[in-house]
């Protein structure tokens, strides 16, 4: 794509993940056959089932995505100085670096809702990323609501607990991790997502999945303009276990991609504050 990186593409002869690709056009239009395919994914993660990934193809938010990775450049690349004027979080320091905005920041601009923001974010936050907030929000959202018709739950249930005027947790994270060449490191070891779900549009490879039962870890190849989508653990603990959140862990790209910063932009749904965590 035009002004993007030419990346080298992923190795052949690592162990990668087939994908599970479903089409979002096809679950707006509320397709039976797109519906049922989505809903037969559920049953170990929307991010491996067996071992497949769910990629969300023409998600309608690519623009809005490209936008928030230019945004977490500019602001990643700010002074430590100017960068510790935001400090988001005390705790322990690690390989990758963190941009967090909260959807409740985002919707309520230029009104301050949680925190305050770089001047960076500030001047994108009404043209890029309130746009990929909102965006993200509605994907996420639409999936939840077809997977409320898996759980069998009664209309509204699950949307209760996602009000979009309530506030919550859900945040835009722009991930940038640096080139890494010496010998095997974990970026982010081996975790579950928190929230409901989640949306990922990631450039390179690096992301690795533990499918259900299997020692063996899997890489995920990404596709240009598809973006993957994953089960948190506040779904699973909704479902009684029957939409499972799914470990996965973040290592440096392989071989020819490991000397280029890693960048990822996510975008987490997560329940209302006042919400209490309980099976449904």
């Amino acid at each position: 794509m035009p002004g993007l990186t030419p990346y080298p593409p992923s190795p052949q002869d690592v162990p990668t993940s087939p994908l599970f690709v479903i089409d979002y056009e096809r679950i707006k239009a509320r397709d039976a056959d797109e519906i049922e395919a989505l809903e037969g994914c559920g049953d170990g993660v929307l991010v491996v089932s067996g071992c497949s990934v769910l990629d969300l193809m023409n998600h309608g938010v690519h623009e809005e995505a490209e936008g928030m990775f230019a945004m977490g450049e500019e602001t990643i690349a700010l002074t430590l100085k100017e960068k510790l004027l935001f400090e988001q979080d005390k705790g322990t320091r690690d390989v990758p670096e963190f941009v967090n905005i909260f959807k409740d920041d985002a919707l309520a601009w230029p009104a301050v809702a949680r925190r305050m923001y770089p001047s960076v974010v500030n001047a994108l936050m009404q043209s890029t990323i309130t746009p990929f907030v909102k965006k993200s929000l509605a994907i996420n959202n639409r999936i939840i609501g077809v997977l409320k018709d898996k759980l069998g739950l009664p209309g509204g249930t699950l949307a209760s607990l996602h009000k979009v005027e309530g506030f919550s947790g859900c945040i835009a994270r722009f991930l940038r991790a640096p080139p890494y060449l010496g010998p095997e490191k974990t970026f982010l070891t081996a975790h579950t997502d928190f929230g409901t779900l989640l949306l990922l549009h990631s450039r390179l490879g690096g992301l690795q999945v533990l499918p259900p039962g299997s020692d063996q870890w899997f890489y995920i190849k990404p596709l240009p303009g598809h973006a993957i989508c994953n089960i948190g653990d506040a779904f699973n603990i909704f479902s009684g276990g029957i939409l499972r959140s799914n470990i996965h862990c973040v290592v440096p790209p392989s071989r020819e991609q490991a000397q280029y910063e890693r960048h990822s932009v996510v975008f987490f749904t997560r329940p209302n504050d006042t919400i209490e965590l309980c099976a449904l």
